[in-house]
């Protein structure tokens, strides 16, 4: 266990790293964006992330790499929602509108470390009303565990003081071992995704993903590439069960969540981004798993809800599960 200062923002905020190790896995976790800047798996010779050897790049083309992204994560389209009859601008960061909470979304956020031991670290976070344009105070904690057996563990709670959409999530790219991951094959407990603009928004109803390239109900290599798409679980919301899994030429992962939705994202816009082990990051470098709630639920009445509203407790337990197949 450590507690090193990793870098200074532009305005004199000192970021830390703190590492944790268990389960076989080790994690180095800033208080820039509650940001997993590392993560080795023990008898593996390469990162399962991709990570930044400093702070800059997470200010600027590593926007989201490895952070705890909200107060909503995703994408709400035009910047506006109607909520109980007012409607809210956020902040537009985005070609679509708000992206992960706006400009200064958690991800953008100093956090404050609250505990920390050998094999775990509680961050937390508070955003006052208005903040980025959203309704309610909201106090945010976000627990990164290695409890054992390779697994990497969140769990993420919220409670506002208004009505307030939420959804937090982790944003990982995941790589298993070579250049890039659209060899690594993907497989996913969804029968329907969500169509989006070119903006990323959804557009329309749920699609079946029967007769499409959104097929990934059994095993298939994520080639040719091109997914930034939420897919809608199977299971009970509020249960956690496995969703997903990554299989790259020696090892896997698998993903468990309590929420509704996985966003998939191959990465292809990085391009010659500087990286750990003194790689260079290119297209499809990683592929990022964000369980969460639907994109623009705000504005879709027909979507599963997310707002979190006084008295209520946001929870989202999430696991990543790392095993050796070879």
């Amino acid at each position: 266990m450590s507690r090193t200062p990793f870098g200074t923002t532009p305005d004199g905020q000192t970021v830390e790293a703190l590492t944790l190790a268990g389960g076989g896995l080790t994690a180095r976790l800033l208080t820039w964006g509650a940001v997993v800047q590392d993560l080795r798996l023990d008898g593996v010779d390469h990162p399962l992330v991709l990570g930044a050897p400093d702070l800059a790049p997470y200010l600027g083309p590593m926007l989201y790499f490895g952070a705890i992204t909200g107060r909503f994560a995703n994408r709400i389209a035009g910047g506006r929602f109607t909520q109980d009859g007012v409607t809210y601008h956020t902040d537009r960061n985005d070609p679509g509108g708000t992206l992960h909470g706006g400009t200064h979304g958690t991800g953008q956020c100093l956090w404050q470390v609250l505990d920390h031991r050998p094999e775990t670290a509680t961050l937390g976070l508070t955003l006052p009303d208005g903040h980025m344009g959203f309704p309610g105070r909201i106090d945010i904690r976000a627990t990164c565990a290695l409890p054992g057996d390779g697994t990497l563990a969140f769990d993420l709670w919220a409670r506002s003081d208004a009505p307030t959409p939420c959804s937090l999530t982790h944003h990982s790219y995941f790589t298993l071992g070579g250049a890039d991951v659209l060899d690594h094959r993907l497989t996913l407990h969804a029968d329907h995704y969500l169509p989006v603009t070119g903006s990323g928004i959804p557009d329309g109803l749920p699609a079946p993903v029967s007769g499409t390239r959104f097929d990934f109900r059994q095993s298939r290599p994520l080639r040719p590439g091109g997914f930034d798409h939420n897919f809608c679980l199977a299971g009970p919301r509020g249960t956690l069960r496995p969703v997903a899994r990554l299989d790259g030429p020696s090892l896997s992962v698998e993903v468990a969540t309590t929420e509704c939705g996985l966003q998939v994202y191959d990465a292809g816009h990085i391009e010659a981004l500087p990286g750990l082990d003194g790689r260079t990051y290119g297209p499809h470098a990683g592929v990022a798993l964000e369980p969460q709630a639907w994109p623009d639920a705000p504005n879709r009445a027909d979507f599963p809800d997310a707002t979190l509203r006084p008295g209520e407790d946001y929870r989202h337990q999430l696991r990543y599960r790392f095993t050796r197949t070879q």
